[in-house]
């Protein structure tokens, strides 16, 4: 059944509009903190991926004035393109966060988008933080109205609602009135991004990137008086009608500005798509706790919830990216190197002989009774050994909450290699510290080359 709420003109726009960085409770401004940290150590370690190299190179002669950084790189550019390729590069490795409701990654739109922002124009950190808080309120409530139709549908959801994350947070820090929000929603509305058809591409991590750049100038036009429909989102030929089979605008509005989205973001401990990780956390601890050879393997059964096989049903992975996409590859990977990083879906991994060798002894059932964040895993063992392993909920889910410690650690791997030790505790400093900074943009400069 469809609910009907005026989203334009009604509590969501003026609540952006009005939202106070004193009216943040502590632990939502904490998680704010703990979502840019992460967003900044993936999007450092993803600079360098062939996949931003060439968008850099395909399309910098075109940019204009070099006031904003491409973290990670010595390059800089102007803000629309410093959002485009930063969102890129924060998502190109699957490692950033997701909201686990919607599978949304909501920091990857909205944060690429307001930190090219407060390169051009000076931001306190607690604005910054408002904003940031305000564009993933938006782009997850906005997701879960539409959520799971849309996404089966096929849209890439972060792209579809990214967009009005960072528009909405754009906005914020360009002090739009109620007007000029909604022609700002209107124009992200009619930007959509994202088909799930482009999964183990480069085009993937275009989206999010994409998501922040057309935010960015949704709420860039709607400053200067660039009008729009004022329901772009609920009309009858709307975002949510043309793009979703089922909606439910309560979602939008229900306790707004009582409950925050952000506090229930998660963090992925592993570098490919989130409902793999119950897997790769069922396969390590069994390797550890059993001191598993992986040549010795004879067998490995996965049950698994629906999305798994939907998402990440390849067999036969020929690059890294499509490695991201394959629960195979994943299983092989947890079990003969113990982790889930980076390294481990790179274009050499996927075609290495041991690692497709075990791939190909692995079998992924769907069980109806499993849930996203749960794995049962049965072995058996070259001499007819069964080990059975049941993960009710993975590492990185609400249930089992990435800590600080692990944060910081996962942000060190990332990228100690491009900046070096010592600047990286630095940043890592300056994200956590980041509410104190006068100029938000100043940040930046412990994040480039």
């Amino acid at each position: 059944m469809e609910r009907k709420c005026p989203v334009a003109r009604h509590r969501p726009v003026n609540y952006v509009v009005e939202a106070r960085p004193e009216a943040l409770p502590d632990a939502v401004r904490k998680e704010a903190k703990r979502t840019f940290l992460n967003w900044v150590g993936c999007a450092v370690g993803g600079s360098h991926h062939e996949t931003l190299d060439i968008a850099i190179a395909a399309l910098s002669p075109f940019a204009g004035a070099g006031t904003s950084s491409i973290l990670g790189r010595a390059e800089r550019t102007d803000p629309l393109h410093a959002a485009l390729f930063n969102g890129i590069s924060s998502h190109v490795f699957d490692f950033d966060d997701t909201h686990l409701r919607t599978v949304i990654h909501p920091a990857g739109p909205v944060a690429s988008a307001l930190l090219a922002y407060a390169e051009y124009r000076p931001v306190t950190g607690p604005d910054f933080i408002n904003a940031l808080v305000l564009g993933v309120e938006v782009e997850c409530r906005i997701g879960k109205a539409v959520f799971p139709a849309h996404y089966d549908v096929g849209w890439h959801i972060t792209g579809t609602t990214g967009v009005f994350g960072a528009a909405a947070a754009v906005g914020k820090l360009l002090g739009l009135d109620a007007q000029r929000m909604a022609w700002a929603f209107g124009l992200a509305a009619t930007q959509p991004v994202g088909l799930r058809d482009m999964f183990g591409t480069m085009t993937k991590s275009f989206h999010p990137g994409r998501a922040a750049q057309n935010g960015f100038t949704a709420a860039l036009l709607a400053q200067k008086g660039y009008t729009s429909s004022e329901q772009g989102i609920e009309a009858k030929r709307g975002w949510a009608n043309v793009l979703s089979t089922s909606r439910n605008y309560d979602e939008i509005t229900e306790n707004l500005g009582k409950s925050y989205e952000i506090s229930v973001n998660s963090y992925k401990p592993f570098a490919c798509g989130i409902v793999i990780h119950p897997t790769i956390d069922g396969c390590i601890q069994l390797r550890n706790a059993e001191h598993l050879d992986p040549t010795l393997i004879r067998s490995v059964d996965l049950r698994v919830h629906h999305l798994v096989l939907e998402l990440t049903g390849k067999t036969a992975p020929k690059t890294g990216l499509e490695g991201k996409f394959s629960v195979y590859h994943a299983a092989a990977m947890a079990f003969i190197d113990g982790t889930g990083g980076e390294k481990q879906f790179s274009n050499e991994a996927v075609v290495n002989p041991n690692v497709i060798a075990l791939r190909e002894r692995i079998k992924a059932t769907v069980d109806p009774a499993i849930a996203p964040d749960e794995v049962r895993i049965t072995v058996t063992l070259m001499d007819g050994t069964v080990i059975e392993h049941h993960v009710p909920h993975a590492i990185g889910s609400i249930a089992r909450p990435m800590t600080d410690a692990d944060l910081e650690r996962k942000f060190q791997d990332l990228a100690d290699d491009i900046l070096g030790p010592q600047r990286v505790k630095e940043l890592l400093a300056q994200c956590w510290d980041l509410e104190r900074f006068n100029d938000v943009g100043k940040l930046s400069a412990a994040a480039r080359l």
